[in-house]
């Protein structure tokens, strides 16, 4: 995966103050930029709503995927029908359950060159991931709205 055309989704659960048409235009400005490959954890309302936005606009962008990172073999996917890939980092069955999620969320940033977040709290695990993307200097478009 070319991490310069991949792009990461990093969001809070709740997720009220954005609008899928929002996310939508934010993933489409992306693949105006080249970016092909969509990553993401899977977890909470602002992961499952940008996954079943790329799964919808690939009708009109056949080469992008919608890939789904798991942090453990028993990870409960809401719907593997969307995603033209789920992938289980090597490395990851040898973590404690509680490490995974953390880890899987460095992997995203990782290799991603793009977020695009729902950060709108300064506490909670998209928070921290958010801190991570930034400090790893990722391009980060933010429709939360977060003031740091």
């Amino acid at each position: 995966m070319n991490k310069q055309r991949t792009a990461t989704f990093i969001g809070h659960s709740e997720c009220y103050k954005v609008t899928d048409e929002q996310i939508k235009q934010e993933i489409i400005n992306l693949i105006g930029l080249g970016v092909i490959n969509f990553i993401s954890g899977g977890q909470g309302n602002f992961d499952k709503k940008c996954g079943y936005l790329v799964h919808k606009l690939k009708k009109d962008y056949p080469q992008i995927k919608n890939i789904l990172v798991i942090p453990y073999l028993t990870f409960k996917i809401y719907d593997k029908t969307i995603f033209d890939e789920i992938i289980y980092p090597d490395g990851f069955e040898n973590l404690y359950f509680k490490a995974a999620i953390p880890e899987r969320n460095k992997y995203l940033v990782d290799n991603s060159n793009y977020a695009i977040c729902y950060i709108s709290h300064t506490f909670g695990g998209a928070f921290k991931t958010y801190t991570i993307a930034k400090s790893e200097k990722l391009n980060i478009i933010n429709l939360g709205k977060l003031k740091l």
